[in-house]
């Protein structure tokens, strides 16, 4: 087993190709899973599959020292397409990575909206996902990542939403109480980072954000953009009802015309839900090594 060696899933990804291009600074040697053939060199191998090749996943696989697990699908038109790749892919690459002799350290990057199975299709196959890492917890030394929204460069849904404040709005759905937390993608990876270092066994389920204890709220929000802009931001609330009307169209739409939409009728409900402020301090106990850097003021200049 060589203990350089990396796996890793969704490296294509938002998330996946910064941690790849840490990895590889950092000196770890990467092998990546990728539907569309890479060019390798002795830093990383490509490997050309997806979460269904079991020929793909054994390639990946074979001798590493960690898996990561980033790989997930974040729209769908059916809980059928959430459960394809979010579970059925993590039960085929669990299941590979438990053949390898040791087996290899597995991080699961899942989601917040994992705490909250009930609310969207998205949010139900991340916590089974999650049950079936755990299941294998006595055989292979496993950890979950439950990070906030993530934001940062190659964002395309939160990033976008920041930089409108430049112009004096930040539009907004559900409750003006409602809290949540972020977290930059720089501070997520330095995490990943941490964990593939520490030579203790970390198993459990580790909420990830930016440290903000009581998260933020719409007033905070637009409190900081008009610190950076230097003009008055207003929070502009989309009507939830125009929202839901919008959401049910867009998923008729998406059955007739076959396409996944990320705008659902689960989707609001994960948007509306009150509470997704996450508690870092159990990460901490066990990451010492890890805290989160990127101030969201600062992230947000540097966004445009």
């Amino acid at each position: 087993m060589s203990e350089s060696t990396v796996a890793v899933t969704g490296a294509t990804g938002f998330i996946g190709q910064l941690l790849i291009h840490s990895l590889i600074r950092d000196g770890w040697k990467v092998r990546a899973l990728t539907r569309t053939p890479g060019v390798s060199n002795e830093s990383i191998e490509w490997i050309t599959g997806d979460l269904d090749d079991q020929v793909a996943l054994k390639s990946l696989v074979k001798g590493v020292s960690a898996v990561v697990h980033c790989a997930g699908v974040v729209r769908g038109s059916s809980f059928k397409e959430f459960t394809r790749t979010n579970v059925d892919g993590t039960n085929n690459l669990v299941c590979i990575s438990l053949q390898q002799n040791p087996p290899p350290k597995f991080l699961f990057i899942s989601s917040l909206a994992a705490r909250e199975p009930d609310l969207s299709w998205y949010a139900k196959s991340k916590y089974l996902a999650e049950q079936i890492v755990a299941d294998n917890s006595g055989i292979m030394p496993w950890t979950i990542f439950r990070p906030t929204a993530v934001y940062g460069p190659g964002d395309k849904e939160l990033s976008p939403l920041l930089r409108i404040t430049r112009y004096g709005i930040l539009p907004m759905v559900g409750s003006k109480t409602a809290r949540y937390s972020l977290i930059h993608v720089s501070d997520l990876v330095s995490a990943i980072l941490c964990w593939l270092v520490t030579n203790e066994r970390i198993q459990g389920v580790y909420e990830l954000g930016d440290g903000m204890r009581e998260g933020y709220d719409c007033h905070s929000l637009a409190s900081i953009a008009q610190d950076v802009w230097g003009r008055p931001v207003r929070c502009i609330f989309i009507p939830v009802t125009l929202l839901s009307l919008l959401a049910d169209i867009n998923l008729w739409l998406a059955v007739l015309l076959r396409y996944a939409p990320m705008l659902t009728p689960g989707k609001v409900r994960e948007i509306r839900h009150p509470n997704w402020v996450c508690d870092i301090a159990p990460l901490v106990l066990v990451l010492p090594n890890w805290q989160p850097c990127v101030r969201l003021c600062d992230a947000l200049r540097k966004a445009i």
